[in-house]
């Protein structure tokens, strides 16, 4: 009686903590973390963090960021590495990423943060040609050098990482990885979140994807969309708001395919 007892109250806390129905470890979904470009996995350690802390398997993918197709075939390795099904998580160009490589069967929920979710054809560079992205601040982006893109040392904490740590932000700035052209060109052949529920984090400061242009892709998609102020490495300025919208998709009720 007594153990049936204490088995009882367990539950009755887990529901209480989680705020609805109990998910245990094994029911949890992985959480695959896509990064954007200029920039490595390791960006993603906050939110990682915090995931792992409460109990979800998370997978950080390191993109070469070369060309679309290569940061698709990446990402869906380790989607294929993942125990259970999925949830996929984009920043930045990264949402071009899991755009594509979301239509894997085991990826059931899309997270957008402050990202690019192009549609069948689009590509990062011709999104940022759409007109909800005109009237706002150009990114400090130099002209290419060998087919590769960076954005200016001394304009990347104010455009990329304002409410960065200042020492964080100038090492980010002095540890960029070169974005190719050819990524940024990259079309996509079928956009999951046609099929996928999808989560969006529009963030209203951000100074490298216009939040015009990201409400246009986010209602586009038809995500749920979250808004918070910050810069375009929210990620790493405010793990615990990407994080949180993380698991809100984790455990959300399953639905049909949208369309």
């Amino acid at each position: 009686m007594l153990i049936r007892t204490l088995f009882v109250c367990a539950s009755v806390l887990t529901f209480v903590a989680g705020g609805g129905t109990p998910v245990s470890a094994a029911q949890k979904k992985s959480i695959v973390l896509v990064h954007g470009g200029f920039v490595d996995g390791s960006g993603w350690e906050g939110v990682y963090k915090i995931l792992k802390g409460d109990g979800y398997n998370v997978i950080v993918v390191q993109n070469p960021t070369i060309t679309l197709a290569d940061d698709v075939a990446v990402t869906k390795r380790a989607i294929d590495g993942a125990n259970g099904d999925v949830i996929l998580v984009g920043h930045s160009y990264g949402g071009a990423v899991i755009t594509e490589a979301g239509n894997d069967s085991k990826v059931k929920g899309l997270v957008y943060i402050t990202a690019f979710a192009p549609d069948k054809g689009e590509s990062v560079a011709s999104l940022l040609g759409n007109p909800a992205a005109h009237g706002a601040p150009a990114p400090p982006i130099l002209p290419p050098q060998d087919g590769f893109l960076m954005l200016d040392k001394a304009k990347f904490p104010e455009a990329f990482a304002a409410d960065v740590n200042p020492d964080v932000a100038a090492f980010m700035a002095n540890s960029q990885v070169p974005w190719g052209v050819a990524a940024l060109n990259g079309t996509i052949t079928q956009p999951a979140w046609r099929v996928k529920r999808s989560w969006y984090l529009l963030v209203t400061s951000d100074k490298m994807i216009a939040p015009p242009l990201q409400q246009f892709m986010a209602k586009r998609a038809s995500a749920t969309i979250t808004d918070t102020p910050g810069s375009h490495a929210i990620y790493v300025s405010k793990p615990d708001v990407v994080a949180r919208l993380i698991e809100r998709a984790a455990t959300a009720e399953p639905v049909a395919a949208k369309r």
